[in-house]
């Protein structure tokens, strides 16, 4: 029997609405006490108009939506109370639920209730956080998919493939005296496993591509004083940011700002400008702009029209990089093959194309993909021990020490769709989310 817990849905500031979230065995019950109609005893879903009540006392006046079990996302009798968007009332409605017999909810377990009762697997629980933090439509789209349960359906053909290869080795190990089983050869177990390995690094590489798309890259701005790098910051934010002067030296912190590049959120960091200098601020301003280099992903080197500076080059060399030249109205010989733009104009869009280009950025068109590290961690260790399996094969090892690691991939497949995941790691998965979800 689980205990009813409520949490506030909606964020806690003055709103026109607030909802409130009721789940459990004693829901009905519980809401009944402060409601002012009985609900008790319905049978159906169904919308409810009246008042929250405390004792004679009218607390708000509210519309309450009833699901009863298993018609609902957590899988248990649920209300969702609509009130008037009040932090007062809220905290008032809520201290009388508590008073009537419920509890708050942990983060995370109205969605854990949902996963516990089979009314989603975890990598639709996931998704639910995935989009509720999504930074670009193409994220959200993305984890749209995996809470619709497209990714588990992608997914569920290869597990069932290992589980049929799998069940077929155990069966000849336990009964070897039935003639009419078919025997497992060892071939069969290296072409099986290869076509699902096949499979498995076709679903990595797609979601190792995708986890741009929600985690986003980290690109450092740098080059030396007066080059134009808040200029450049400015005109992809559309916004003045950053200080812009003629005055070498204005930049002396991290300056930082969000750009989506076709839905890739780009962490975007504005640096000092790189050059020796004795004033201990710039100083302190020119270490932090090497550590953003050193954690970047990838490096907008800026120049303008005066010569690089070999010396600040080797600072990004080793880096994934792009040279850019600025101020291109005041540069006469134009290289080919270069990238110029003019950031105090906001003509910026051949920088934009070459980092599309070394970021293999397209459009995006979303299709199931498995883009976080707990999932993809897991699709590489099935890799590993079917590769395992495939070469104690080819090498002619016992069946059974070939089913050994075929085993551990099969417990992988059960872990990725939390079908065979332990407590103290679902726990751990949602207490990432929202107290209200």
């Amino acid at each position: 029997m689980f205990e009813t817990i409520v949490a506030l849905a909606t964020p806690m500031v003055k709103s026109a609405l607030g909802i409130i979230r009721i789940s459990g065995d004693d829901c009905f019950k519980i809401v009944s006490k402060i409601f002012s109609k009985n609900i008790e005893g319905v049978k159906e879903k169904g919308i409810h108009y009246g008042y929250i009540l405390d004792g004679n006392k009218e607390i708000d006046q509210v519309v309450l939506l009833a699901y009863v079990a298993p018609h609902s996302f957590t899988g248990e009798n649920s209300v969702e109370i609509i009130c008037h968007g009040s932090v007062l009332i809220e905290k008032q409605i809520i201290q009388l639920l508590l008073d009537s017999g419920a509890r708050m909810a942990t983060n995370g377990e109205f969605s854990s209730r949902a996963y516990l009762n089979g009314k989603i697997d975890l990598v639709q629980a996931e998704a639910i956080n995935d989009m509720i933090n999504s930074l670009t439509e193409e994220a959200k789209d993305l984890s749209m998919l995996a809470l619709k349960g497209e990714n588990s359906k992608l997914f569920k053909p290869i597990k069932e493939q290992i589980s049929e290869i799998l069940s077929s080795i155990e069966v000849n190990i336990d009964y070897p005296e039935y003639e009419d089983i078919e025997e497992v050869s060892k071939e069969k177990v290296i072409n099986v496993c290869s076509k699902i390995v096949d499979d498995l690094k076709d679903l990595i590489s797609q979601g190792e591509k995708d986890l741009i798309y929600k985690e986003g890259i980290n690109v450092a701005i740098v080059g030396e004083p007066n080059v134009g790098k808040s200029s450049l910051l400015n005109a992809l934010l559309n916004e003045d940011k950053a200080i812009v002067t003629p005055i070498a030296g204005t930049t002396r912190d991290i300056v930082e700002g969000e750009y989506s590049l076709n839905g890739v959120p780009l962490h975007l960091l504005d640096t000092a400008g790189l050059h020796n200098s004795n004033d201990l601020v710039e100083k302190i301003g020119i270490d932090k702009a090497k550590e953003a280099i050193e954690k970047s992903d990838l490096v907008i080197f800026l120049v303008d029209e005066r010569k690089m500076d070999d010396e600040l080059y080797s600072f990004i060399k080793d880096k994934k990089h792009i040279i850019v030249h600025n101020k291109a109205d005041l540069i006469k010989d134009k290289k080919q093959n270069e990238i110029y733009i003019s950031a105090s104009n906001k003509d910026i869009k051949p920088l934009l194309n070459k980092m599309k280009e070394v970021l293999d950025i397209g459009d995006v068109r979303p299709h199931p993909s498995f883009n976080n590290a707990r999932q993809l961690a897991l699709l590489k260790n099935m890799v590993n021990n079917l590769n395992i399996a495939i070469k104690d094969a080819k090498d002619d090892q016992p069946i059974d020490l070939i089913s050994t690691s075929i085993l551990i991939a099969y417990n992988s497949a059960l872990d990725l769709l939390g079908e065979n995941t332990k407590n103290d790691l679902t726990e751990e998965i949602f207490s990432r989310f929202c107290v209200g979800k």
